[in-house]
């Protein structure tokens, strides 16, 4: 059987095709010192002290991240360390081999791992999500960098973006809290996405501007007022929100991300055939996602006005919910209320289910930062049904009388005991 001949031209089309695929198929680590090889910019004298650096470097990684007596580790560690660099290489030059050979040449081995390392922790320690209940209470660093040291530029660079944008967030969220008086601590009590923060924000600019000069941001009482005051007026919404004053230069594009979601809300805010009640309802799309504050005392009061307004013949406001059934909202089984109560405790965000990953992120908030069992047994008295309080406060003493030292043990590394527990006594799912 002959086989045909193959055009030299089509020959050299897949040679070159074959050659740029095992090209573009190396790290660009390897890419960088092939070319420094190649072009003389980097000499044999630094190509061997590169040669000795190296299994210093894979010995130092594979001890970070497990053991530099097991062979599996030590070949892991290679790939750690190989990425690392290229990480650092390619965020620091561009991608220019030229750039990353002269880097090789001009610094240590050992210091572009670290570079590719430094990076990663940057990122490790931006914010993972806009929730200030939940910030800081991400994953312990060590497995998250195993995890990224693998983790190819592309991805870095998407998470880095991503991270980034809910630094910028979280940033303009307090900028704008602070202009209201508002101490970020109530933002992290309150579990407050920084989103809604910011649309809260410019909702008030827009709708009573005044109440940035008197350091009043809205709670749900306070808000309807602003709100039926403005429907009384009959004003057209506007077309257009106007930033706060005195935003810094920097915050301005986040902020302003949030300004057509707002103006495309506000029809419905203002009009008079939408109830307000509807509006405000603790599990209502609105309350999801504009950030009011709960203010027990000022619902007590308008409630016990909308009673004098009654008895008067007058036409009562709507009275608010009350703190307890707007918690609960109707799960008042002992699972839920444990739930309940041991994120009162840890100073967490009102819940009363967790999924798996809020689970654990709550067993490292209670292991940084302690646990009250005094702020659950405070919000029994003051919310629950008098006729329960005995009942809850038993409840709840008992609980933290058996869990509390799984929750707090410092042996229990990987939390199987202290999560098994929340399984058990608490509200938990799947995530």
């Amino acid at each position: 059987m002959t086989v045909p001949n193959t055009p030299s031209s089509t020959t050299d089309e897949i040679a070159a095709a074959n050659a740029l695929q095992l090209h573009d198929a190396r790290p660009f680590f390897e890419k960088a010192l092939a070319y420094g090889a190649q072009h003389g910019v980097l000499g044999a004298e630094k190509l061997a002290a590169i040669n000795t650096d190296a299994p210093k470097g894979m010995v130092q990684i594979a001890r970070y991240f497990g053991s530099e007596f097991l062979r599996p580790e030590l070949e892991k560690a290679r790939d750690r360390m190989v990425n690392l660099i290229s990480l650092y290489l390619l965020d620091t030059t561009g991608g220019d081999l030229h750039e990353a050979a002269v880097s090789l040449r001009d610094h240590s081995f050992l210091s572009r791992s670290k570079g590719g390392s430094d990076m990663l922790k940057r990122l490790i320690a931006m914010p993972e999500s806009s929730n200030f209940g939940m910030a800081g209470y991400a994953d312990a660093e060590t497995p998250l960098l195993a995890v990224w040291s693998l983790r190819s530029h592309a991805d870095y660079r998407a998470e880095l973006a991503r991270r980034t944008q809910i630094a910028q967030a979280i940033r303009a969220a307090q900028w704008l809290a602070g202009q209201f008086d508002l101490d970020p601590d109530e933002l992290e009590a309150a579990g407050a996405d920084a989103e809604a923060v910011i649309r809260a924000g410019l909702l008030m600019v827009a709708l009573a501007p005044k109440a940035m000069d008197l350091g009043e941001w809205p709670n749900t009482v306070s808000f309807e007022k602003v709100l039926m005051a403005q429907r009384k007026k009959k004003l057209a919404p506007p077309v257009q929100l106007r930033l706060p004053a005195g935003l810094p230069a920097e915050l301005r594009e986040v902020v302003q991300a949030h300004c057509a979601s707002v103006l495309a809300d506000l029809p419905k805010l203002l009009d008079a055939a939408t109830p307000v009640r509807t509006l405000l309802r603790p599990t209502g799309a609105f309350r999801a996602r504009y950030f009011l504050l709960d203010d027990p005392l000022a619902e007590v009061d308008n409630f016990h006005r909308s009673l004098d307004a009654l008895e008067e013949g007058e036409e009562p406001p709507l009275p608010a919910s009350k703190t307890w059934t707007r918690t609960v909202q109707g799960n008042d089984d002992e699972h839920s209320l444990l739930t309940l109560f041991l994120c009162l405790a840890a100073g967490a965000p009102k819940k009363t289910l967790l999924t798996e990953k809020t689970a654990a992120s709550l067993v490292r908030k209670i292991r940084k930062s302690g646990l009250r069992p005094a702020l659950a047994s405070d919000f029994i008295r003051a919310h629950a049904p008098g006729v329960h309080q005995q009942d809850y406060i038993a409840l709840w003493t008992g609980f933290v009388q058996d869990a509390e030292k799984t929750l707090l043990s410092d042996m229990d590394y990987q939390m199987h005991d202290a999560l098994a527990l929340l399984r058990r006594e608490c509200n938990v799912v799947g995530d």
